[in-house]
């Protein structure tokens, strides 16, 4: 197996091509480790094919165990081969998108075959449902790549996802790209072999590795010979097919290249007493939040670092690093800032001078968000651990052990019980002093991505309140864990993102279609109280929504932020930040809040 990190020049300039597009393996699923290995010891034995390239989904859950058997299964090949990962790999992964890089060595490529250099990307969606979104530390990356490739070098792109609106920030690849001679963009996702054009640049979507309703799967064998490219699809062991795509290869002409659409900031204008006081724009995705102090605002990356920004101006106060990726929001008490980390840690810091006060080893990744309650911490792992920690040393206050799944989520505390859901379809009560299990509830889904792990569990009146994207909403019995009414609307479809009102009374849901809810906490069914009117169109961003002062404030995945009018729904204003998803909202004092969006950016709007 070879990993490229450097340029490497396979194959003499002008000799003609031949490789695998592979895509969409699904190790895990029910036939894809079968599947894969047939496919490669189909192309073992085709002498003529020079190095294979795998376009993303290479597992089905990004579960450590997936990777590490799909790894097993490419090491067979007998012939070089690069990989990048998709959605799959890193959405539901329990190592916080880690593991995949610690066993593959990365999570880009770039090597040189004849005339063409292969660049590849990450794509995301990383530990955040909502669209793709190639990280911020990989487009640093091609920035950095794509100064070393001279203008007139021909450039092969490879990512999981198509490069258009699919992706939020395919228009930052698709410009860099652009600047340089792009001729070629494959891609995986869509499990189905087609001819594409992303803004003149000619592309193809190959198929998915699995069999589906057939006997056995299959990839495409590629062709480069004189500028023409040619696709066939083979059956391992079956047959290979005739050419089904053929593409011309060659530098876009300036006069060729149209301005074509981009995300605009136009809504911004129609309520201009919406004003961003401060941006900060990191170099890394922030899949966490921020929590605030008097001075400082502090936040998490995904290279691993605790960052402190002064709250006056966003100035970078102090950075801390970690040796995984973070997704933990932080949270703050007697001016400790505590996080986990994808490095197996969990990290408490002076907020004042971001030093290291202790850390706390679990067995695996460290990536749901801790709550501080009486100078105890709660956290979550990937480990099948929820822990209870003693703020100022560290020390174990308890560990429950039974966790069946990985833990993502901010915990609910509820009349001294804690609460919390998992991806493996269960959902905890826990009793706040010792630990013990106080009852457990299974959605009973034989599909672990329906499972109540992303939603922030709220609770009122005795009853806990969750959504999840079995598109199910869910209200328990808070001291048994007895259903009360659980129901699923064909028309209101919650998913993951929903928050309660500060009095209580009304449960805030946003729907895949884009509508926002006002939910009764008393009724004895899923009763709406209000439906905004406010439409945002098809929306899956898990982020809580939160209430301040009568303002509701909802996250959007195109770094929209909308503010409601709590009693009746109505729009108050809109803002967009990035087109990033939202990634977590920190309402502050005097008209204030933090916004944070998975690109790297956290602003502090004045409403």
């Amino acid at each position: 197996m070879i990993v490229v990190l450097a340029l490497v020049n396979l194959f003499s300039y002008g000799q003609a091509i031949k490789f695998v597009h592979l895509s969409d393996t699904h190790v895990g699923s029910s036939t894809g480790a079968d599947d894969l290995r047939k496919t490669v010891n189909d192309i073992n034995l085709d002498s003529s094919i020079q190095f294979v390239v795998i376009s993303g989904d290479i597992t089905e859950f990004g579960s450590d165990i997936e990777i590490q058997l799909a790894k097993q299964i490419l090491d067979s090949l007998n012939k070089p081969w690069y990989i990048v990962p998709g959605n799959h790999d890193s959405n539901w992964s329990e190592s916080g998108a880690n593991t995949f890089k610690k066993v593959f060595g990365n999570e880009t490529f770039f090597f040189k075959a004849g005339k063409y250099v292969f660049l590849g990307t990450h794509c995301g969606p990383n530990m955040r449902m909502g669209p793709g979104q190639i990280p911020r530390e990989n487009i640093v990356w091609l920035d950095s790549t794509l100064k070393t490739i001279t203008d007139s070098t021909p450039i092969i792109f490879v990512n999981h996802y198509p490069q258009d609106s699919s992706l939020n920030n395919w228009y930052e690849v698709i410009d860099r790209l652009k600047q340089k001679n792009i001729q070629l963009i494959l891609c995986g996702h869509g499990h189905a072999n087609k001819k594409l054009n992303f803004e003149g640049i000619p592309a193809v979507m190959g198929r998915s590795n699995l069999r589906a309703k057939q006997e056995v799967g299959g990839y495409n064998i590629v062709t480069i010979d004189n500028k023409k490219v040619e696709y066939s699809e083979r059956i391992p062991g079956v047959i290979t097919k005739s050419v089904w795509a053929s593409l011309t290869l060659q530098k876009l002409e300036p006069n060729t290249i149209s301005i074509y659409p981009r995300p605009g900031y136009e809504v911004n204008k129609l309520f201009p007493t919406v004003l961003e006081k401060w941006n900060y724009q990191d170099k890394s995705d922030i899949g966490s939040g921020t929590v605030a102090s008097d001075q400082l605002v502090f936040t998490t990356n995904t290279n691993g670092e605790v960052v402190a920004l002064q709250k006056k101006d966003g100035k970078l106060k102090w950075k801390y690093q970690t040796a995984g990726k973070i997704y933990s929001i932080p949270a703050l008490s007697e001016n400790i800032i505590v996080t986990g980390s994808s490095d197996d840690y969990i990290y408490a810091l002076s907020a004042s001078k971001g030093k290291l006060l202790w850390k706390v080893k679990a067995e695996k990744a460290v990536i749901a968000h801790p709550v501080i309650f009486r100078n105890i911490i709660y956290i979550g792992s990937s480990d099948g651990h929820f822990r209870a920690l003693d703020l100022k040393t560290g020390k174990l206050v308890w560990d429950f052990a039974n966790v069946r799944g990985f833990v993502v989520t901010r915990p609910l505390i509820y009349n001294e019980r804690i609460y919390f859901g998992c991806w493996n379809n269960d959902f905890y009560c826990l009793d706040l002093s010792t630990g013990n299990l106080v009852w457990k509830w299974n959605n009973e889904s034989g599909n672990r991505m329906f499972s109540p792990a992303a939603c922030f569990p709220v609770a009122t009146n005795n009853r806990v309140f969750i959504v999840a994207p079995d598109r199910y909403m869910s209200a328990f019995d808070a001291i048994t864990g007895n259903v009360i009414w659980r129901k699923q609307v064909p028309d209101i479809r919650v998913r993951e993102s929903m928050g309660l009102s500060a009095d209580s009374a009304v449960i805030f849901v946003k729907t895949m279609e884009g509508n926002v809810y006002g939910i009764s906490t008393s009724a004895d069914t899923m009763q709406p109280v209000w439906k905004s009117e406010v439409s945002l169109g098809y929306e899956i961003c898990p982020t809580a929504i939160t209430e301040m002062n009568n303002i509701v404030f909802v996250p959007t995945q195109s770094g929209v932020l909308v503010a409601l009018e709590r009693l009746s729904g109505r729009l108050l204003w809109r803002h967009k930040t990035s087109n990033g998803l939202i990634t977590d909202l920190r309402p502050l004092e005097n008209n204030q809040i933090l916004v944070t969006t998975m690109d790297g950016k956290v602003s502090l709007l004045k409403y």
